[in-house]
């Protein structure tokens, strides 16, 4: 079954296009789930898996004490694994397809107020190379919503800053158009024109360049962003999707469409999108509490 995940990744990447990303995540859940079938169920040719197999390992991982949504993410490569078998003839029947998903729990993804993001950029204002490279950084992904992998994989060619936007590829190696602001224009013009030369050792097209020159990483962002966090005071867990996730939310709050706000966040179905309605109400409500001098019971009689 080893030689069936190698023909798994190969079918992911060039044949689904899915990114480098979740081709990872997908074969290493495919990777426990046959490493279990072999140790456990004795069980190493793909035709003799049966539903009870596939229902014993999920009951492992319950037993691991795994949440719903982990769950949920291995059943679905597995599901998806067993299609592959099937469109292969490798199996005679996709002995998955009738196993139900378990509910994912529904969190909302904390965000940043207004006054913070605003922090966040005033304190990246200067001539240094690495606070400009950071202000357009910070500018990019707040200003246009943009997921972490496609900020960091835009080259110079795809900024198109007299036009006003973006060319991004997300996911399946799908291309958008998204508009940038003119705050973002500013920051990614003084980066390109001023400080990117001086980060940059060799022929690089990557516009995100680190220290040394080289593409910027996940990892390096996710470090940068925690330290300007740290910086200025705010003490929520903050990531790149943070950025994004913010965004959205104040957008939403500001009268925008939830059909327009699926088309910028490159969303396939709108129902991903929603969750953004319950992160900006409860982004309402918390100011609301925090800040109405009547949102709660005074300790005075009356």
């Amino acid at each position: 079954m080893k030689f069936l995940k190698n023909e798994f990744e190969y079918y992911l990447r060039r044949e689904k296009g899915l990114s480098n990303n979740t081709i990872v995540a997908y074969i290493k859940d495919i990777e426990q789930y046959i490493d279990h079938l072999e140790k456990h169920r004795k069980i190493k040719r793909a035709n003799l898996i049966k539903k009870e197999d596939i229902l014993a390992f999920l009951k492992v991982l319950r037993q691991h004490e795994l949440t719903s949504q982990s769950i949920y993410r291995k059943l679905s490569s597995i599901k998806a694994f067993h299609k592959f078998l099937l469109l292969e003839n490798e199996v005679v029947e996709d002995v998955s397809y009738s196993i139900s998903s378990p509910k994912r729990e529904k969190k909302i993804p904390e965000v940043l107020t207004i006054d913070e993001v605003v922090s966040l950029i005033d304190s990246l204002q200067g001539n240094d190379p690495i606070k400009m490279r950071n202000l357009a950084l910070i500018e990019t992904i707040y200003g246009s919503g943009l997921r972490v992998s496609e900020l960091l994989n835009l080259r110079v060619s795809d900024v198109h800053l007299t036009e006003k936007y973006v060319k991004i590829v997300g996911k399946g190696n799908k291309e958008r158009n998204v508009p940038l602001g003119d705050m973002s224009i500013n920051a990614i013009r003084e980066y390109i024109t001023k400080a990117r030369p001086k980060l940059l050792k060799l022929d690089n097209n990557y516009l995100f360049v680190n220290q040394y020159g080289n593409k910027l990483s996940r990892q390096g962002f996710y470090k940068l962003l925690s330290k300007i966090c740290e910086d200025v005071g705010i003490t929520k867990n903050v990531s790149p999707h943070t950025l994004r996730h913010s965004f959205a939310t104040h957008l939403l709050e500001n009268g925008v469409d939830l059909k327009t706000l699926q088309d910028l966040l490159g969303h396939e179905d709108i129902s991903t999108t929603q969750i953004y309605t319950h992160i900006s109400k409860k982004h309402l409500e918390d100011a609301y509490l925090k800040t109405h001098p009547r949102a709660k019971e005074s300790d005075k009689d009356v």
